[in-house]
C-alpha cells in the first residue's frame, strides 16, 4: 500500500526511526511522499533519494555523530572562545560538516538539487526569524524569496532544518533585493508537521505520521523552578503550540508516537546500546501501531 509519511524533529532519538522503517517495510507500506523537520527531515530526504531501510541503518552505522560537530578553528585551541559564538556568531557549531555529509549522500543517488526529486515528493520545514515565518521548502521558495526551487540544494535545505538554536549557527538564505534570512530549526515553529499533505489530493493515500513524543492526551506539563527552566519551558512551548493545535485527539489514529524519554536532543556521545535501544523501540511502537492501521 502507497502512503505519505511525516517525520518529527528529535535529534538524535531519530534513530527509532530505523526501527520505524524497519517494521513499515515488514507491513509492505511503500512511501510515496516525505516530509519532515530537523532530524526527521534527514530521514525523509534519505527516502526520497532512493534510499532504504538497509541502505539506511549501514549509513547510520557508519555515521560518528562527532564529527558532525564543527566549531571554528580558533575555539579548539581556546575553548572558552566557543561561547563568545553564542554572541557573535549565533551558534557553537557551524553546520558545515553535516551539510557535507548530506550532500555527499545524496549525491549518491544523483540527488543534488530539488529539481532532481520528482513530482514535489520531498517537504522540508524551516523556520524563518528574520520574517518571521514558516516556510515549506521548496514550496514556498519562489514566493517568500523568488528563487527557483529546481536550483536550490536538498542538504541546503535539510541542514536549514536542523538548525538547532544555539547549537548549530542559523543558516544565512539569500535572495534578491531583499538581502538575506536568518533561518533555524524548523521545529521551532512546526516539530511535526502532520499538516504539510492535508491538501485538495488528501485522500489519494494515507498519511501516517511518526513522532519522537507522547500522544497529546498524556504529555506532562514542564516545570519552571528558575531561569533556564523557564528559558526551555518557553522554547518547547513554541515547538509544540502549532503541532497540538493541529494533532488533535481525533487525529490521534494517523500518528504513530514513539515515547523516547530521557535522551537529550543533541547528545552527540549517546552509545551504541543506545542507538539500539532507540532502533527497537522504534520498530515495537511502530509494529503495534501499524496491526490496526489504516482504520
Amino acid at each position: 500500500m502507497e502512503i505519505d509519511c511525516v517525520f518529527s524533529g528529535g535529534g538524535v532519538k531519530a534513530y527509532a526511526y530505523l526501527g520505524a522503517l524497519q517494521s513499515m517495510n515488514e507491513h509492505r507500506l511503500h512511501i510515496k511522499r516525505v516530509a519532515g523537520t530537523s532530524a526527521g527531515a534527514i530521514f525523509a530526504a534519505l527516502l526520497a533519494a532512493g534510499y532504504n531501510s538497509e541502505e539506511i541503518q549501514t549509513i547510520l552505522e557508519d555515521l560518528q555523530l562527532e564529527k558532525l560537530l564543527d566549531p571554528p578553528i580558533f575555539s579548539k585551541y581556546i575553548p572558552i572562545t566557543k561561547w563568545l559564538l553564542l554572541y557573535g556568531q549565533k551558534g557553537l557549531y557551524k553546520g558545515d560538516a553535516l551539510e557535507s555529509w548530506l550532500e555527499e549522500l545524496l549525491a549518491k543517488k544523483g540527488i543534488i538539487t530539488f529539481g532532481d526529486i520528482k513530482n514535489h515528493e520531498l517537504k522540508v520545514v524551516i523556520s524563518d526569524i528574520s520574517l518571521g515565518k514558516l516556510i515549506v521548502i521548496p514550496d514556498d521558495l519562489e514566493r517568500v524569496y523568488g528563487l527557483a526551487p529546481e536550483t536550490f540544494k536538498v542538504a541546503t535545505a535539510i541542514r536549514m532544518s536542523a538548525s538547532f538554536p544555539y547549537f548549530f549557527m542559523p543558516k544565512k538564505l539569500y535572495y534578491k533585493d531583499h538581502g538575506y534570512s536568518y533561518i533555524v530549526d524548523g521545529g521551532l515553529l512546526s516539530n511535526f508537521p502532520l499538516w504539510i499533505f492535508r491538501t485538495k489530493d488528501r485522500d489519494i493515500r494515507p498519511v501516517l505520521g511518526i513522532t519522537l513524543s507522547d500522544s497529546v492526551e498524556n504529555s506532562q506539563p514542564a516545570k519552571v523552578t528558575n531561569g533556564i527552566d523557564m528559558f526551555r519551558a518557553l522554547f518547547l512551548a513554541m515547538m509544540r503550540a502549532h503541532d497540538t493545535r493541529y494533532v488533535s485527539k481525533q487525529m490521534e489514529d494517523q500518528v504513530v508516537f514513539i515515547q523516547v524519554k530521557e535522551i537529550k536532543t543533541v547528545d552527540m556521545s549517546i552509545t551504541e546500546s543506545t542507538k539500539q535501544q532507540l532502533i527497537k523501540l522504534g520498530k515495537e511502537e511502530t509494529a503495534a501501531f501499524l496491526k490496526s492501521w489504516p482504520k
